[in-house]
């Protein structure tokens, strides 16, 4: 997942440190089982294998993966397709470590292939077909959120009350921190060592998307990964989005989703959807939250 993962949790009185290791080790276990499944970068991922056969075939995939993609239809759906796994059809072309990026030719050709409606679900066959020979899809914008899901699954089913799994910037809260809210605190996104805001949170997901986690500068342009559907080009209507709620698959995608549509359309969406809650910055690094944080 090009991501640190980190734990932390309390067992109860007694419990021995071998316990511990035993629980550390299922949920990096976890995380590796979720990265050799989803990643685009390994040749035998089925990820991998959906983007090399799915247009000639359907492909039949697990139930897990089926349901992660059903999800990223959902919501792609939900932000009229600012969220769209169909950006890696031009995606792939970006690689930020050798500051490449593809021309606007490129750009142009790939845009036809982004279209989340090319992506046909059969849930008779749990299969996977592209309507288009050029889709590619990648689940960078969700398959971490459903890693942190999944681990702190394993976590509450041995028992434990007490937790936090971050992997990247998405991070999920099990209960408090011992009587106290955990405090999750917010990039500053133009300030290496700064944070921006500390949130006490407790039984929440949040998740952060910005554009300085994966980015190069040419001309005095920032090419970050996040990308527009639309466009083809990396979105610049704001700099980090944070997103808050109960679901941490739903709160890694609308982070995402939201970080394309911008302060205004994505501000109203989020104040339409009552379980979630954010928390923008935008190109002038002011800070804006959402009507339910106003309120708190």
């Amino acid at each position: 997942m090009g991501t640190l993962a980190h734990v932390e949790f309390w067992l109860e009185d007694g419990a021995t440190k071998a316990t511990a290791d035993e629980l550390i080790l299922a949920v990096e276990q976890e995380m590796q089982r979720i990265d050799q499944t989803m990643s685009p970068y390994i040749a035998t991922s089925a990820l991998s294998v959906i983007n090399r056969d799915a247009a000639t075939r359907p492909v039949i995939v697990s139930q897990e993966l089926f349901d992660l993609l059903t999800d990223a239809h959902h919501i792609a759906v939900l932000t009229h397709g600012m969220f769209d796994i169909t950006y890696a059809s031009i995606g792939y072309q970006y690689d930020y470590r050798k500051h490449q990026k593809p021309n606007q030719a490129a750009i142009k050709k790939a845009l036809t292939a982004i279209n989340y409606q090319t992506v046909i679900l059969d849930k008779s066959s749990l299969s996977v077909k592209f309507t288009d020979a050029d889709v590619k899809i990648d689940l960078g914008g969700i398959a971490k959120g459903h890693a942190v899901k999944n681990c702190i699954a394993i976590l509450k089913k041995a028992g434990i009350e007490h937790a936090l799994i971050s992997a990247g910037g998405d991070t999920t809260l099990l209960g408090d921190r011992i009587g106290r809210p955990w405090f999750v605190g917010i990039k500053h996104p133009r300030a290496e060592e700064k944070t921006a805001v500390q949130l006490p949170l407790s039984n929440e997901s949040i998740s952060t998307s910005g554009d300085y986690e994966r980015y190069f500068i040419e001309d005095g342009v920032r090419y970050h990964h996040i990308i527009n559907p639309k466009t083809g080009d990396s979105a610049r209507n704001v700099v980090s989005v944070s997103i808050i709620g109960k679901n941490p698959t739903y709160v890694d995608a609308l982070s995402t989703a939201i970080f394309v549509m911008g302060l205004q359309q994505g501000m109203a969406l989020i104040n339409d959807l009552p379980d979630y809650e954010a928390i923008i910055i935008d190109n002038q690094q002011t800070l804006h939250v959402s009507t339910g944080l106003q309120q708190d």
